[in-house]
């Protein structure tokens, strides 16, 4: 029997990305296929993952969903033939562009309807009313898959183990509870034993209620969401379900970020020959507008530029920085919060010839900025795993990064004074000021200005191991847990049959 799991998620590469969930998705779906677990991945059929998925073929018709009918559609992921399930429904037809939110930022107000539709289709496969075969466990993703568990409890939806990983917990989908009756949530569900909080309906709250298992990405992070700190409203929760809180870390796809074979970068380099990135650094400074100068230190900023990831804190801090530094200069690539992006885009206007903004994504550019910049500022207010800087790293580009969650678990800090430690892959700073942000990107140029430090930081950077083969073996170890009683031989590792001259005998 093949152990079956199905993935449920809001986004996955390459079909729809809008930030690291999706890049965790696909890895790790195809790391467990390569581990003989049958992954098969279910998400919502949005336009551009209807035109990007390969052999798509009808698989079910839905008619009963909350909002509308829908319809499945089977094929598999056109980059590494990953099984993809897509739910069709009239509103994720109409996400032609972010999937959550309209072109003003404001978030759908169809989102508790389409999200809870995708949550019922997998229950329906689950409950075996398509052909698709029933998985032995699901997988449900964030808040978006955060009604999968108490569905399944209250359709009597026997033998099928649930996990849900919280990828981020500072969203938790959480609306007017007027949308139960849609959702077809019964009245005894309606309250704080059920998926009521503070008085709205929460796929979240549902998710770490009613999960057999609970995890997050990060050994800190899932200290710090017991915390008031960090969980917001939500530690109390996740404190009463500490034993079934498993920390299991996110990977690196090492093939597609991988500096020796990137045909995305202008020219492959690694570990043992760096001279590549050179090329690299020229080709940044050219896509950003940049004057070509080898010896100017490129300080880059590449992910979501939101309230989170510091961007208000980045706007004070970078024109001090550049002050400071006459040669400095800076690419930014992201998109967010309007009023974020405007202040990060008015940076190029005050320091012409010095600031490069792309307001916006593509991987091109993404690839681009990780091998060629020389340092990467990665502000956090928190931080559930991190994969940005851990790219930047693959790539010899040292981070400069916030203390908090993930980051603290995966980069080896240089210290702001002194000699850093010989193993030392980067540059942390405490605090949410300024000043703190300032402080570590000037310690990150003094270590630039060293070129014996810098090039000792570079290898251990690029020499870290983030691949999934450990965490995508944690995840089976947790399948096995949830999976049920006949299906747990399943997710037993496979048997190897091993020959010798003198004996014969079998390891897993």
């Amino acid at each position: 029997m093949n152990a079956r799991v199905l993935i449920v998620t809001s986004e996955a590469v390459p079909l729809v990305k809008t930030g690291g969930l999706a890049d965790v998705i696909s890895s790790l779906a195809r790391t467990l296929r390569k581990r003989g677990i049958d992954a098969s991945i279910l998400m919502p059929g949005y336009p551009a993952a209807l035109e990007a998925a390969s052999g798509l073929q009808d698989a079910a018709i839905l008619p009963d969903l909350p909002g509308g009918p829908g319809r499945l559609l089977a094929g598999t992921m056109p980059d590494s033939g990953v099984p993809v399930i897509l739910l069709c429904t009239p509103g994720f037809d109409a996400r032609t562009g972010n999937p959550y939110v309209d072109a003003d930022g404001a978030e759908y107000a169809d989102n508790p309807l389409c999200f809870g539709a995708l949550c019922h289709a997998a229950v329906s496969i689950c409950s075996g009313k398509t052909a698709l075969a029933p998985p032995h466990v699901v997988h449900a993703n964030d808040w978006h898959a955060g009604l999968v568990p108490m569905l399944l409890k209250l359709g009597g939806v026997q033998g099928i183990g649930t996990l849900l990983t919280i990828h981020n917990l500072a969203f938790q989908g959480n609306y007017p509870m007027a949308h139960a009756d849609a959702l077809r949530i019964p009245p005894e569900m309606r309250n704080a034993d059920g998926c009521e909080y503070w008085g709205q309906l929460g796929f979240l709250k549902a998710g770490i209620r009613f999960a057999d298992r609970i995890s997050t990405v990060s050994h800190s992070y899932a200290s710090e969401i017991l915390t008031p700190r960090f969980g917001h409203g939500m530690d109390g929760l996740l404190m009463a379900r500490r034993e079934d809180l498993r920390a299991i870390r996110n990977g690196v796809d090492t093939a597609t970020w991988n500096p020796a074979d990137d045909p995305l970068i202008a020219r492959p380099f690694s570990l043992v020959d760096l001279r590549g990135k050179t090329v690299c650094k020229r080709e940044l400074q050219s896509l950003f507008g940049l004057p070509a100068d080898p010896f100017a230190p490129v300080l880059a900023l590449g992910s979501r530029i939101t309230h989170q990831k510091m961007a208000d804190v980045a706007q004070v801090a970078l024109p001090e920085v550049l002050k400071r530094f006459p040669r400095a200069q800076v690419v930014i690539l992201g998109r967010g919060d309007h009023g974020y992006e405007s202040g990060l885009a008015a940076l190029a206007k005050h320091f012409p010839g010095r600031v490069g903004v792309h307001i916006g994504y593509d991987e091109q550019r993404a690839h681009a900025l990780h091998a060629g910049a020389d340092m990467l500022l990665h502000g956090s207010r928190f931080e559930p795993f991190g994969l940005t800087p851990l790219y930047s790293m693959r790539y010899g580009t040292i981070p400069v990064a916030s203390r908090v969650g993930g980051i603290i678990d995966t980069i080896v800090d240089a210290g702001l004074s002194g000699a850093p430690p010989k193993d030392a892959s980067g540059i942390l700073f405490d605090g949410e000021d300024a000043d703190s942000m300032t402080a570590a990107v000037s310690r990150a140029f003094a270590l630039y200005a060293n070129p014996s430090r810098w090039h000792a930081m570079q290898c251990n950077a690029m020499a870290a191991d983030f691949s999934w083969e450990q965490p995508a073996q944690e995840y089976i170890s947790v399948y096995r847990e949830v999976a049920a009683t006949a299906a747990k031989t399943a997710f037993d590792p496979p048997v190897k049959l091993i020959v010798s001259e003198d004996l014969l005998y079998m390891t897993a």
